[in-house]
Parts: structure tokens; sequence; C-alpha cells
């Protein structure tokens, strides 16, 4: 039995928080408020000298170029609003239909060498056992050249005189070819310049997507007696598949978009045959001083991809629901 005193102690309410202790509490709310607020308002500045940026760089650019591509520039005098009228110009030129079909022309070249080859080469370097870093690196080199650089010194190896093909062909007995200088053989030529310059970034991402493929299915694979291609038909084609029509994506998006090849390289000849898109869009801007015939140029290229990635992420993402 509980005595009278415990019984009041027991029933005695709580004590109330002293006043004291009230603006304390309220001073570290607004410290901690005022220091999320500053956090905030840094990075929200930072975002916003982003996006400045960007639209400095990038989206004015764009909203120039379209804006040009309707009216007759050339830097000197004031710009005169023509309409369609350097669409129409475009349409009327030979050369415009020559450049899109080389361009093209280029593009097919390219996915067949250049997304082939560097997924066989992933695959290639991902069966080796030892060295394997060397290869790596060997394969990625051409990437840290200048393209420039490149494009000089494969055009020293076609030179039909001193050019190192030629030379090893006499060497080996064997008539050289006009490689640059023929319209059979001079885009292939520029289409393996491309795929040897940029096959390297292509290897390492195909590499990287070999491996996250789990060993459990190759080994299941190997068990039930499946060769290399039926590997690669049953297991590594289906857990590549998104990488692969990725990359396909952005392939032909940057080969309908060739430039230096061409330009340093044949500066579009022999007879037009490597005329391509950019390389008239820069004659257009830079040879005739046609600023906005080349706008328009690139508004058309601009579309025509835009149109092409928005049907070919349609039909991709189709596929995927089936």
């Amino acid at each position: 039995m509980s005595s009278p005193r415990s019984s009041s102690l027991l029933a005695w309410p709580a004590a109330k928080p002293s006043r004291a202790g009230r603006p304390a509490a309220t001073q570290v709310n607004r410290s901690r408020l005022r220091r999320k607020l500053k956090e905030n308002l840094t990075a929200y500045g930072l975002l916003c000298a982003a996006l400045v940026v960007f639209a400095l760089f990038s989206w004015y650019p764009i909203v120039r170029g379209v804006l040009l591509s309707f009216q007759q520039v050339d830097f000197v005098n004031a710009p005169t609003w023509v309409g369609f009228g350097n669409f129409e110009r475009l349409f009327a030129d030979p050369l415009f239909g020559v450049a899109w079909r080389n361009t093209l022309l280029f593009t097919g070249l390219a996915l067949v060498f250049g997304f082939a080859v560097p997924f066989l080469t992933a695959v290639l370097l991902n069966e080796l056992r030892h060295a394997k870093a060397f290869f790596r690196l060997a394969v990625y080199l051409p990437v840290m050249l200048p393209p420039v650089v490149t494009a000089l010194m494969w055009k020293w190896f076609y030179d039909p005189g001193p050019g190192l093909f030629n030379s090893a062909l006499g060497a080996a007995g064997l008539p050289g070819g006009q490689w640059l200088d023929s319209n059979d053989t001079a885009m292939l030529s520029l289409v393996f310049v491309s795929t040897w310059a940029n096959m390297g970034s292509t290897t390492l991402i195909y590499l990287a997507a070999l491996g996250t493929i789990p060993g459990e299915l190759y080994e299941a694979a190997e068990l039930d007696g499946a060769g290399l291609w039926k590997r690669l038909r049953h297991v590594t084609f289906p857990q590549t598949r998104f990488v692969l029509l990725v990359l396909l994506l952005l392939q032909i998006v940057a080969t309908m978009q060739v430039f230096t090849e061409p330009y340093v390289m044949t500066g579009g000849g022999p007879d037009d045959s490597t005329v391509t898109v950019l390389l008239l869009l820069y004659r257009y801007a830079f040879v005739y001083n046609d600023f906005g015939s080349a706008s328009a140029m690139s508004l058309l290229l601009f579309v025509a991809l835009g149109v092409f990635s928005a049907w070919y992420v349609r039909l991709t993402r189709k596929a995927d629901q089936s």
C-alpha cells in the first residue's frame, strides 16, 4: 500500500518547459532555415548560370539559324526577308541531290563497317585472357588523335605515288590503286578512315555492355553445346540489345553529319562523288557567302534527323512492348 506522499508525487503534473528555452530553440530553427535557404540559393544560382550559358551557346544559335534560313544574309549588308527563296535555290541546285545521295551512301557503308566492326572487336577483346589492357589501349588510341591529323595521315596512306598502301602493294608485286582519285573507291576509302578513327569509343561501350552479362548464361549455353555463333545469337545480342539500338541511332545521326574526311581528304571530288550535305553547306556559307542558303540546308538536315530519330524511338518502343 503506497503512502500518501508517494501518491502525491506520482500525481504531480509534468513540469512545463521554461520560457527561457524557447528563444534558444527559435534561434536554432532560424539559423537552420537560413542555412538551407543559402544552400538552395547557391544551387539555383549555379543552375541559372548553366541555363544562361546553355541558352546563349545552344538555344540561341538554333533559333538564329532558323531565322537566317528565311533571310538573305551575307553579314555585310542588312539582311532581307526572302521567305522560302533559300529553299527554292537549294532544290534548284544540282549538287543538292548529289550531296544527299552521297551522305546516305556514306551512312549506309558506315553502318556496314562502322557498326559491325566495333562490336566484333569488342567480342574478341572480351574473349581475351591476356594483355587485355594493351589491346584496349591500341583500339582506343585513334580516338585520341585530332580528326584533321587522322585525315591527313590517311591521305598520305592513300597517296597514289609514295603512299603507304601503294608502296606495300608494289613491294608485294601487286598493282596500286587510285584510292581517293577514283569514283569507285573514294567514298569507301573515307568510310574506312571514319571507322578506324571512331571505333575506339564504340568498342569500349560494347565492352562495358558485355561485362554486365552474367557468366552463368554463357556457361549454360556451353553446356548445351552452343558454339560461338549460337552464344552470340541467343545470349550476347539479347543482353546487349538496348546498347546496340542506342548506338545505332547515334551512329546514323553522326555519320549523316560527316564533314572532316571529305573536306580534308578529297574536297568533294573526284567529280563531286564525295560531296556531303555538310560540305555543301560549308561551300554555301564560306565559298559562296550565302549564309541564308547554308542555314536553310542546316535546317533541312536538322528536321530530317529529328523526324528519323522520333520514328526510330517510336519503332523500338513498340518492338519492346510487343
